[in-house]
């Protein structure tokens, strides 16, 4: 049974690329990092921002999945 304060974990997030504006829906990973996210508009290549575990914490609409379940991001020690 689920409790009144558990939510569903998202797992689509839109990354705005900081540089051209450009937003996409992407899927996030559930088991791993992504440290690296190449922008389809203008080639720039995202990095997460220094504090965050991945690109989807840093540029996305939704936090990615370990940072949503409060666990930290597998991997990677965040």
């Amino acid at each position: 049974m689920v409790g009144p304060s558990s939510t569903a974990v998202q797992l689509e997030s839109t990354l705005t690329c900081p540089v051209c504006g450009y937003a996409k829906r992407e899927l996030m990973p559930t088991d791993a990092c992504q440290f690296f996210y190449e922008c389809e508009r203008c080639k720039t290549l995202l990095r997460p921002k220094p504090g965050d575990c991945c690109v989807f914490c840093s540029y996305g609409s939704v936090k990615c999945p370990p940072v949503q379940q409060q666990r930290g991001c597998p991997g990677c020690g965040a």
